[in-house]
């Protein structure tokens, strides 16, 4: 058995969580494999409005298992935050999650480091959520860090205390309220001691090579996108973990030849939360009519995104990228009320047209736009054959010009707002 994988293409946002929700069933375990809570996957059940941040989104099923692998970052509190309000709506979650002993920890003087970093770049913000996600990756690959797996031995006490020393020396005389962070480790301590005591913390590199050998079937989940991958994003406004399909390898402990099908997600048209280049963005009344149809708001952060039309040279990147097999195109419907609709097909730079993504996005690049008729209101269907003849137009321009077909389609924010072609 092979491992399918799910991942964003764009600059996250995409609507990976609602996917993953839906095709859930069909699996026996659900995988997060990189990221921290600077995720927001929202789900969308009966109505009722769910956003996880770092459990995967395969929570509210009880027949699937979800792990948190190791090429996750966790901050106690939010975690435990999360788990509170999962278990108040009625879900056993100690018996639906297994936490990777790798996993790294963010420290409460992450978050101080993150908000240093970012004070000191003044201008050029790069846009972090400030919940010390960086901080903790550099750790990581500083070798500094602290695991899931430390909590267990009887000197993690030791171990805390020397690395959060390390961070205040770093800090200088960046000024914080120290009363507040006393009581943010007090409560971090406490969150520790939850995890210790009641969740099931393994190795499960070995837990899902086991699953595999024994015909499970595995789907990896991805947080944030393409195009903020740490090495193929539009650095250095990216986040700080492999966001690719190689990344789930990495994250996980899984083979790349134990890699099944490479699931897609993109929405119809683009957005953005925070700095960096967007070739496509609309700085004008279009721009702002997707952002509030489309509720185009951080479920994480709350900031409003940048909105822009769908952008193919950046999606075909992805593709090649991650070598995705199936695409999964989101929020169709925030785009029922348009009378035209924009694809850019290539970029002019220089004179020169193209449809690569170039090294350096601070380039001017004028976007090459090919334009649609819109399709209106969409009909009440799961029934492909019954969408407007426009809409299936695009799709299939689409199609033609990434060579990858679209599988699903969501056509609104509930679960039952999805139609599987």
């Amino acid at each position: 058995m092979k491992t399918d994988i799910l991942l964003g293409l764009q600059w996250g946002d995409e609507g990976k969580g609602k996917v993953v929700d839906v095709l859930a069933p069909k699996y026996d375990i659900v995988a997060r494999f990189q990221g921290g809570p600077n995720a927001g996957h929202t789900l969308e059940i009966a109505g009722k409005k769910h956003v996880l941040h770092t459990i995967p989104s395969g929570i509210f099923h009880d027949k699937v298992l979800n792990v948190i692998g190791n090429g996750v970052v966790i901050d106690p509190i939010s975690f435990v935050q999360e788990i509170v309000e999962i278990e108040a709506l009625g879900v056993d979650i100690c018996k639906r999650l297994v936490l990777s002993k790798r996993a790294h920890l963010i420290l409460p003087t992450h978050r101080l480091l993150d908000a240093h970093s970012e004070a000191l770049k003044g201008k050029k913000k790069i846009g972090s959520t400030l919940k010390g996600i960086a901080p903790a990756y550099m750790d990581k690959t500083g070798r500094n860090g602290l695991r899931i797996g430390d909590i267990l031995e009887k000197d993690f006490s030791k171990r805390y205390k020397a690395l959060s020393e390390k961070h205040k020396a770093l800090l200088g005389s960046f000024e914080y309220d120290q009363n507040v962070h006393a009581e943010n480790e007090k409560k971090w301590m406490a969150c520790i001691d939850f995890i210790r005591k009641k969740l099931n913390c393994a190795d499960t590199e070995y837990l899902l090579n086991d699953a595999l050998t024994a015909g499970k079937k595995i789907l990896a989940e991805g947080a944030q996108g393409s195009l903020l991958d740490i090495d193929f994003g539009s650095y250095p406004y990216v986040t700080s973990s492999s966001t690719t399909c190689a990344g789930a390898c990495i994250g996980l402990g899984i083979a790349p030849s134990k890699i099944g099908e490479v699931e897609g997600v993109f929405k119809a048209y683009c957005t953005r939360v925070g700095s960096g280049p967007f070739p496509t963005e609309l700085l004008d009344a279009v721009g702002e009519k997707i952002c509030q149809v489309g509720r185009e708001f951080g479920s994480t952060t709350g900031r409003k995104r940048r909105c822009g039309w769908l952008d193919l040279p950046a999606l075909k990147r992805a593709i090649m990228l991650n070598g995705v097999t199936i695409l999964d195109m989101m929020k169709i419907d925030v785009l029922n009320e348009f009378d035209e609709v924009k694809v850019c097909t290539h970029y002019m730079i220089d004179g020169k047209k193209t449809d690569h993504l170039p090294y350096n996005l601070d380039a001017e690049i004028v976007p090459v736009y090919k334009s649609f008729k819109g399709w209106g209101k969409l009909p009440e269907t799961a029934d492909y054959n019954k969408m407007p003849a426009e809409l299936k137009q695009y799709i299939q321009f689409i199609e033609e010009s990434v060579g990858v077909p679209v599988k699903l389609l969501s056509t609104g924010p509930e679960r039952s707002q999805t139609l599987i072609r």
